[in-house]
This record gives structure tokens, sequence and C-alpha cells, in this order.
């Protein structure tokens, strides 16, 4: 399938932020179960609903539904991405990801992470961060108030030739594993933000007020 130009829309059950929330004619909106609540309570409607309603219960008459078994290996979140890079969307936002159980917000992380090992952008929007994922390449950021935490942290195998710039504490070439924090705790300096990776999967954590980027 050909790829879509707009922005997959994917809305979970937990924590959830409006914050960037405007979908334009090219975008797609999934609501991922429960996740359907968060965009009733803003008036809007989803264009398909993907889970196993374990937490909704019933879908709505009319809405088109995408229904899955409980007993599955994917979570509702996952099988709401996948639907929509089945669909051509290389570009998905994911809201309601976050909050609640630990493990569900550690499983979203995963998947952004991926999404990216398979060529897709998919940032989770928190309500007081935005997780990204960058694989092989380089993720650009606008600058923030001095002083705005941002944390980087490797995914997976070891990341090679990681180059940080616009932070207070740039690196240059360097290396990241999954067992040391060296990435933790770095900050804007209202420079816009470059994090290259030459080989390998980071997870970025921007706690910067602005829109979402990437």
């Amino acid at each position: 399938m050909d790829a879509k130009t707009g922005t997959c829309w994917i809305i979970g059950a937990g924590e959830f932020t409006p914050r960037g929330l405007s979908r334009a004619a090219e975008d797609f909106v999934i609501a991922a179960d429960a996740g359907l609540k968060h965009l009733e309570a803003l008036g809007l409607a989803p264009d398909l609903l993907v889970g196993d309603l374990d937490s909704l219960g019933k879908a709505p008459d009319g809405l088109p539904l995408l229904r899955h078994p409980v007993e599955k290996d994917d979570t509702d979140m996952e099988l709401a991405l996948n639907e929509g890079a089945t669909r051509g969307y290389r570009r998905f936002l994911l809201y309601g990801g976050s909050g609640g159980r630990i493990d569900h917000f550690l499983a979203n992380l995963q998947l952004i992470a991926h999404a990216s090992r398979e060529g897709l952008t998919a940032i989770l929007v928190c309500p007081d961060f935005n997780a990204y994922a960058v694989t092989d390449d380089t993720l650009r950021l606008p600058g923030a108030p001095k002083g705005t935490l941002l944390s980087v942290f490797c995914l997976g195998e070891d990341a090679q030739g990681v180059s940080l710039s616009g932070l207070k504490y740039p690196l240059n070439n360097a290396r990241l594993t999954a067992f040391h924090a060296l990435g933790v705790s770095n900050a804007h300096t209202g420079a816009p933000v470059e994090i290259c990776v030459q080989s390998g999967t980071l997870l970025v954590l921007d706690y910067a007020p602005s829109g979402i980027k990437g």
C-alpha cells in the first residue's frame, strides 16, 4: 500500500493530555479500547475502534470496530499501530499511553522503539513529556527554555556514534549502553537540539512544554 502523507493518531486509555491534538483531513484516528472515552470527552469520534474491549465493554453502534480476543500476544496500542501501518501511515502520535500500570507504559516505550526500527515515526505524547525513539538517524527538536529536562537512553544493543548538541551536556561520537544512565537529566539551553545515533536505537524523553516535533 502506498504511504499516506497524514498522521495516524492512536488514543489509549492511560493518562491523557489534549496537547497538540488537532487532526487534519488526511489524518486517521484510532481509539485503542477505552481510549474512546478520552475522545468522547472532547466531543470527537475516531475513524476506527481497535482492541479486545475488556476495558470499554461495548462498542457504540455504527462505529467501525476491529475486535481482537482478550488472550493475545499484542497490546491494544500495538494492534492499533499495526493497523495504521497496514493502512499506509508512517507517522504516529500516541496518546493515553502513560500513567496507571508501569508495565503498560514500558510496553508503549518498546512500541515506539520497535516502530523506529521499522522506519516509522511514533511519538508518545504524555501530560508532562514527549517520548521519541530514533534509530540510525538524527532527531531534531526545537529549542526550549533553558534548564528544561531532556533524557536520552539506549534501548537494546549498544548505541554507537551518539552525538548531542544544543544541550547542557553535549556528546560527540559516544557510546551509550542499556546498563548505564549516562544520558539522564540533560537539559535544554534554548538552542535547537540534535540527537544523532549512527548505529542503534535511542529513547528520548523531552520535558519541553512546546508542541510535538519529529
